[in-house]
């Protein structure tokens, strides 16, 4: 079976059916309101960076020329089309959830949102005063006196569309305008006097302007006011990366980041034909590139409602738990030498991880640290101990991926923080990412050098580790902090590695090509008439040589267990082509972030935690790394998670209808949350 024509499911509208079990956690009635709210703004978020980044190099195909577009192998007309018929209907079904289910509720919980007709007296006269004292200051009117004339619009910015008409002249005469509504500089929630004990009124700033347009207009009746809100292209075009000084064409692009093309304009449905036309007009967009919504945008602002106390509308709190082998050890690296450690957060605290570095940077035996940095925490006791350190006059070096999108601006801030305490800082290679999630430390013991690696699936961030789940090995195995130490070499002098990597599976090198081989010693076992299966859990499945090994595993009998979060490309349980292959899907209050890989392996179990997906970008155009697990207990506990997640029945989604993403019951009467059933497991093995 070629590549070309494997069976697949388009990457992109894999993503929106990803996008979507996180709108089915806010429609979900299990869920508390809170969290159903801020699953809400996590789908918001989530959309908005997919058009920003994805959506916007679409669009940069359609500009191209015919020849061009005939040579892909794909249509990206019609995969535009396809987008927005399914975003179109999704955000249909957050306008309704919105208003048929999450406002009442707010409401019978005892917080309203208000419109400006419900205002009474003593909130009209504390809004005024708002709007001049706070307000008035960060609005930007713009009266759209010629279509010609187009005015620019920030991406991801919130707008009112206005129809005016004039107080003092000829009132039949329509005018329009755009007012910025500054919601980046204050809280989009303006907590109103409370006029009964226990109840609480919130405004939306967008209400807020529209009822201050007297106001900015003074000389103008508002007749009608629509949300609108443009998003632009924020993806970094270097013209020639392997050419000059690749951190400086990064500065100089995250400068145009936000003056990029626009990929779409995002409308309030109510919103009439002719100004919909004139808006069109005025910012030279097609239909295509248009896109209606409620009332409101940027519903990830949800994330900041006050929630006024009433904790019993989210989810009961699960405290970190300690790691007390190593956060409360007297000599950490001893108890690392005794035996490998893992830590799974966020279910455990990252205290260790912490400690680990600020350990290092204190201890005289130590001399050298070398970690890789992906996304940087905005503060980081991490970096300020490798700063310490450097101080302290040790070797401490660190490879900052400064393609990390997003992250761009904190990743180069951070770098020149750490040069001048003297860090020798290394930065991305051309054409090339960085995301192994590495470190190593040597320490002089009885006069002889020992070397200590920590190796995890998830970044060396403490803000993502509170809700990103992860798994983090420390080790003084020599056989992989040999090579954890031979990557470094290859990041700090350019030079590939010449000796083969035998343990660690390492992109750009084995990884590829390992994973191969494993996946054909599965199909062999499986044709030779013995036991055969693989359990692999992952944020994304794409790679399409990937996808056609897993079909042959289907095909010759290994039983195939799939736990994709996000993007799953493969057509999972269908005759002749895929049976034996079942997939799921987990969305719950954590972030499945950690990427597990076991095999049987004729019955001598392999089992890997990685910084890879099995996308193509991360198996051909990136370093990673996949570190095999030899300790016994740390297997068996890892094996456990993976059958307790394969069990879900409350949270997983099957995965051969992603369209309809139906939640997986499995006949069980006994529910089985995996989340809530790890946190469990882990508090009692501390006890």
């Amino acid at each position: 079976m070629k590549p070309s024509n494997l069976p697949l499911i388009e990457r992109d509208l894999s993503w929106l059916s990803f996008n979507h079990r996180v709108l089915q956690e806010a429609k979900d009635p299990t869920v508390p309101l809170l969290d159903r709210l801020k699953f809400m703004a996590i789908y918001s978020s989530n959309l908005e960076e997919f058009f920003r980044v994805r959506v916007a190099q679409i669009m940069n195909l359609l500009r191209v020329g015919r020849g061009t577009r005939k040579a892909l192998s794909f249509d990206p007309e019609r995969l535009i089309k396809s987008i927005m018929k399914v975003v179109n209907q999704h955000q249909q079904e957050l306008t309704t959830l919105f208003n048929k289910q999450l406002l009442p509720e707010l409401r019978f919980n005892g917080i309203h949102i208000l419109n400006p007709e419900m205002l009474n007296a003593e909130q009209l006269d504390f809004v005024d005063n708002y709007f001049k004292e706070s307000l008035q200051a960060f609005v930007q009117p713009i009266l759209l006196v010629d279509s010609k004339i187009k005015p620019f619009l920030n991406s991801g910015a919130l707008y009112l569309y206005l129809h005016l008409l004039d107080r003092s002249k000829n009132k039949k005469k329509d005018h329009f305008a755009i007012v910025r509504v500054p919601s980046d500089q204050l809280p989009r929630f303006v907590i109103l006097p409370e006029t009964k004990k226990g109840e609480h009124q919130v405004m939306i700033l967008d209400d807020v302007v529209r009822l201050c347009v007297k106001y900015i207009f003074p000389g103008f009746i508002l007749k009608d006011s629509y949300s609108i809100k443009l998003t632009r292209d924020s993806e970094l075009y270097i013209d020639d990366e392997t050419q000059g000084d690749l951190v400086a064409k990064i500065k100089k692009s995250l400068a145009k980041r936000n003056v990029g093309p626009a990929s779409r304009l995002v409308y309030d449905r109510n919103m009439p034909g002719t100004m919909l036309n004139l808006l069109k007009k005025t910012f030279d967009m097609h239909d295509v590139d248009v896109i209606p919504e409620g009332k409101y945008h940027n519903n990830f602002d949800f994330f900041k409602l006050p929630d006024f106390g009433k904790k019993y509308l989210k989810e009961p709190a699960l405290p970190q738990l300690p790691y007390p082998a190593l956060e409360e050890s007297e000599d950490l690296f001893s108890e690392i030498r005794k035996r490998d450690h893992m830590i799974h957060v966020p279910y455990h605290k990252y205290e260790s991880v912490i400690r680990f570095f600020e350990e290092a940077s204190k201890d005289s035996a130590v001399t050298h640290i070398k970690v890789v940095q992906y996304r940087v925490a905005r503060e980081s006791r991490i970096m300020e101990a490798l700063i310490d350190a450097a101080r302290e006059g040790k070797k401490v070096s660190v490879f900052i991926e400064v393609k990390a999108r997003f992250d761009e601006e904190a990743n180069l801030r951070w770098g020149e923080k750490l040069e001048k305490a003297g860090v020798l800082v290394k930065y991305s290679f051309p054409e090339l990412k960085v995301h192994s999630k590495i470190a190593w430390i040597r320490r002089m013991e009885n006069k002889k050098a020992k070397q200590y690696a920590y190796l995890s699936t998830g970044n060396f961030n403490e803000d993502t580790a509170l809700v990103y789940s992860d798994l983090g090995l420390f080790t003084a195995d020599g056989r992989l902090t040999h090579e954890v130490k031979k990557i470094f070499d290859y990041l700090e002098s350019g030079q590939i590695p010449t000796a083969p990597f035998k343990h660690l599976l390492v992109g750009k090198n084995n990884l590829r090509e390992e994973l191969s081989n494993l996946l054909d010693f599965e199909i062999s076992q499986a044709k030779a008439g013995k036991p055969a299966e693989i359990i692999i859990k992952l944020n994304s499945l794409e790679d399409k040589d990937i996808i056609r090994h897993l079909y042959q595993c289907s095909r010759a009998g290994v039983k195939v267990k799939l736990i994709i979060r996000g993007i799953c490309c493969i057509q999972p349980s269908k005759k002749k082509l895929s049976e034996n292959i079942e997939a799921i899907s987990i969305v719950d209050r954590y972030l499945e972030h950690a990427r597990i890989f076991l095999f049987h392996h004729g019955g001598r179990e392999k089992i890997y935690c990685s910084s890879a997906d099995w996308m193509e970008r991360n198996l051909s155009f990136r370093i990673e790394t996949a570190f095999p697990v030899y300790d016994p207990k740390i297997r068996e506990q890892i094996k456990h998670l993976l059958y307790l997640q394969w069990k879900d029945n409350v949270k997983a989604r099957d995965l051969a209808h992603q369209n309809t993403n139906p939640y997986r019951r499995n006949g069980s009467s006994i529910s089985i949350r995996s989340q809530l059933e790890t946190y469990s497991y882990f508090k009692n093995s501390a006890k």
